[in-house]
């Protein structure tokens, strides 16, 4: 008996493409508003003032304290008896882009922290005020030194929104499990999940892994030359 049954590749080919679309735009939208989103937090929690940084501690820890899918569940299933109700797609985006905030605004934060202090000095020396210090000064070495970290979340999203099944997002995994249910072909449909996954997934993570190169010479070489 084979394994592999290519009858399901004709039958479902179109289903596990359109899953795939389907987590390859919950990943592209939710790194894009999550990786705005976790600047102000980030800057937040570097704040002296207790009543800014407080609140974005207690954000951080609760999301990083709970597991992501507890909150999908709670966005999707929870708030509708308190009056928010958000069709899966909206709920997926909104709990992924609330996990995935905490965690990179955590990346952020180390990358600004990671900024010498003369720097700060230099522009303050110059006249420049701190907002334009940090936007133009600080924020873009920040972002180059995080730029690896940045990455590997994107490839660490892509997977995770596997769990958007759970709010009933036909993603690229909740469409496998639906055709595996209707024809059994186990093996044949997993493996194609797994070989999707995998085609965007390893090219995903070379790119990365040369933006991680690119990085690094990038910053070490104009030191090297200074």
């Amino acid at each position: 008996m084979n394994l592999f049954d290519f009858d399901v590749v004709r039958d479902f080919g179109t289903v596990f493409l359109r899953g795939l679309a389907v987590t390859t735009l919950l990943t592209l939208v939710v790194i894009v508003l999550a990786g705005v989103l976790a600047i102000p937090i980030a800057l937040a929690r570097l704040s002296r003032r207790r009543a800014v940084r407080w609140p974005a501690d207690a954000y951080v820890e609760f999301i990083r304290a709970t597991p992501l899918i507890l909150q999908l569940i709670y966005i999707y299933y929870v708030l509708p008896s308190a009056g928010v109700r958000l069709d899966p797609i909206a709920a997926a985006i909104t709990g992924l882009t609330l996990n995935y905030s905490a965690y990179m605004s955590e990346v952020y934060r180390g990358g600004i922290q990671a900024i010498g202090k003369e720097q700060w000095e230099a522009a303050f020396s110059l006249g420049l005020r701190p907002a334009i210090t940090l936007r133009k000064i600080v924020l873009p070495q920040a972002f180059r030194i995080v730029l690896p970290a940045l990455g590997n979340y994107l490839i660490a999203l892509f997977k995770d929104t596997a769990l958007a099944s759970v709010v009933t997002v036909q993603e690229l995994m909740f469409s496998g499990q639906i055709i595996a249910a209707r024809n059994y072909q186990y093996f044949t449909v997993y493996t194609i999940t797994a070989i999707l996954y995998f085609a965007v997934g390893y090219p995903s993570a070379l790119i990365v892994r040369r933006i991680e190169t690119w990085s690094r010479r990038g910053w070490v070489e104009p030191h090297a030359r200074a």
